[in-house]
């Protein structure tokens, strides 16, 4: 292995505070009285302000002062146990700088693109995931927090592009967020764990990292990676984007329109294939709940933007695209802070409640949007949606329950917190709706779909998915993903049950799982030909826990239950995470040294 080095160029600003008036030695000074006269007063009031900001000043470090000494004497932060089948959710040190990559089975696939294969999750500093323990009771984080890092793996073709050989190059790098640096400073965590525990250690938490930090949660940036405009951006549900450089990871600006969008920004946003605007949407624990906005193809603006209006604030993580519509999940899984007040938990699953799905025009307001009331669910990822006929169909991994904030009892046993392939047919014109699941069998349970992303908003044949390992999670009480699966939504195994055609790929042992799933389409040739929507390859970090050894896997998307075409195996542990992309983009990566 051998360390690559490379300049970091990066912009150098400064701030020079206003100097005060100098008078010279030329100013007359026959008119003083008059001079003093207006002066004067203006002086003293500067002086008053300056007295009051400095007053200011003393008061707030005081306040802090205070506030972190409270935070000392009655919070004691405690390490979140870890089960040793939860090892590879540790997190892992920074590496920071590229890294050669020359450790490959098999070989890169001719047509296979230039590119970045970027994966975002959880890494939390000071070794893990941290509650915390007070006369108010406990207060806990979820498994799904933890400061961001990314782990990419740069492929860069040789000079010849026609011999398959391709330079690999790997990093990581955590997202500096601005609570990820005030941490980092310190020997110690600073922001209160606030999602669940007890009532009113979860409001007191809450309550102290506002008044110490401004913000009630670290920004974690730790969910997704989205590319619009030549840009890349880490995202979380919780939070504003923040800008990446995608040569050197590291974090630039966060993305918010000249301060027009003041709120979360959803972790799926979607395109418009026709205008290449890109749809986003936002969830507030307070209303406004949900927002969702347009913005512009370069980028630059927010171009709309409408309250939906929503009555009760449902943890939406995705929203869906149509060629002319936009489709709104409202589920039964509620962020309702007053049922802090009441004892209860921040985040639960009332499955008692309604679920809908709303259907939108593209640039319509709340009361354009058509609702359809659906069976009661909990679901995080659309696979696709899209027009046919009068119908709007929607197809997502639908679950009965949800895994976040985390069962306090855990898993036990229960497939009810993963979820299966599900389609919902939603007539615009009789607003009739038709609901069935899709897939059936032993591996039935299913995540983080991807598809080839030409086909988002529009009829699909093909799409991806992570495969659950009940036992493997449920040994864990975390989600494992022990395969993958292609799905032929036009080809069904039962005219009955109307159950598709579902492809596994199993990888070569029971202890080995996979994250941040990708497509990546191949990379067309000279003469313009006619896109097959299979016709690439899917992309998966892959980790074995029997030899603590993670690869990247590359597999054939037209015969995915066939062997991997490349294992990249990789110079460190790479923990399992959340979303993957491909950025099939020709660039300079980082040149690794001689």
């Amino acid at each position: 292995m051998r360390t690559c080095s490379h300049m970091v160029l990066a912009p150098k600003c400064s701030i020079h505070p206003k100097r005060p008036f100098i008078f010279s030695h030329g100013f007359d000074h026959s008119n003083s009285a008059g001079f003093s006269t207006i002066f004067n007063p203006m002086l003293r009031s500067l002086q008053q302000i300056k007295l009051q900001i400095d007053t200011s000043k003393a008061m707030k470090s005081i306040t802090t002062k205070f506030l972190d000494a409270v935070v000392d004497s009655v919070f004691q932060f405690v390490d979140v146990p870890r089960l040793p089948s939860q090892s590879n959710f540790a997190p892992v040190e920074e590496i920071g700088e590229p890294i050669l990559i020359t450790d490959i089975e098999g070989e890169i696939p001719k047509g296979f693109p230039e590119g970045v294969y970027i994966r975002n999750g959880s890494n939390p500093l000071f070794g893990g995931l941290k509650s915390t323990k007070s006369i108010l009771g406990s207060s806990d984080s979820a498994w799904v927090e933890g400061e961001g890092m990314l782990h990419a793996l740069y492929f860069k073709k040789q000079i010849d592009e026609n011999d398959g050989n391709y330079t690999l190059v790997y990093n990581n790098k955590h997202v500096e967020t601005s609570s990820y640096r005030l941490e980092k400073q310190s020997t110690k965590p600073l922001f209160l764990p606030a999602v669940k525990g007890d009532s009113l250690a979860v409001l007191s938490s809450l309550m102290l990292n506002k008044l110490r930090f401004g913000e009630n949660y670290k920004y974690y940036s730790n969910t997704d990676v989205i590319e619009h405009s030549g840009k890349f951006y880490s995202v979380s549900d919780s939070h504003l984007p923040f800008e990446i450089d995608i040569f050197t990871l590291n974090t630039l600006n966060q993305w918010d329109f000249n301060g027009v969008w003041n709120r979360p920004f959803g972790s799926h946003p979607k395109k418009v294939l026709d205008t290449g605007e890109l749809v986003i949407f936002g969830v507030e624990a307070t209303k406004p709940f949900l927002e969702i906005g347009i913005v512009s193809a370069d980028g630059k603006e927010l171009v709309h933007k409408v309250d939906i209006k929503l009555d009760r604030c449902c943890l939406c993580h995705e929203i869906g695209i149509t060629q002319r519509y936009i489709v709104i999940l409202d589920y039964p899984l509620i962020i309702d802070p007053n049922r802090l007040l009441r004892r209860g938990q921040l985040i639960e699953y009332e499955k008692e409640k309604y679920a809908r799905i709303g259907i939108m025009p593209i640039y319509g307001d709340a009361d354009s949007i058509k609702w359809f009331e659906v069976t009661p669910h909990s679901t995080f990822h659309f696979i696709n949606s899209f027009e046919e006929g009068h119908e709007v169909v929607v197809w997502g991994c639908r679950a009965l329950d949800s895994i976040i904030p985390g069962p306090e009892a855990g898993l036990n046993n229960d497939s009810k917190f993963f979820s299966r392939c599900y389609e919902w047919r939603l007539n615009m014109e009789t607003g009739e709706v038709n609901e069935k699941y899709l897939t059936d069998g032993p591996n039935q349970f299913m995540d983080f779909p991807v598809l080839n992303e030409s086909f988002i908003g529009v009829k699909n044949k093909y799409a991806y998915t992570q495969v659950v390992d009940l036992n493997a999670s449920f040994s864990a009480d975390m989600p494992k993903y022990g395969g993958l699966a292609k799905l032929y939504f036009e080809e069904q195994l039962s005219s009955k049950e109307k159950i598709i055609k579902t492809e596994y790929h199993a990888f070569e042992s029971s202890n080995v799982f996979c994250t941040g799933l990708a497509f990546v389409p191949k990379e067309k040739g000279g003469i313009e030909m006619k896109e097959e929507e299979d016709d690439g390859w899917i992309i998966a970090f892959v980790h074995n826990e029997d030899t603590n050894l993670s690869q990247v896997h590359i597999i054939d998307g037209k015969k995915l239950s066939g062997e991997a075409v490349a294992k990249i195996t990789l110079p460190c542990r790479v923990p399992y995470g959340f979303h993957g992309a491909f950025m099939p983009i020709s660039f300079q990566p980082p040149t690794p040294s001689s």
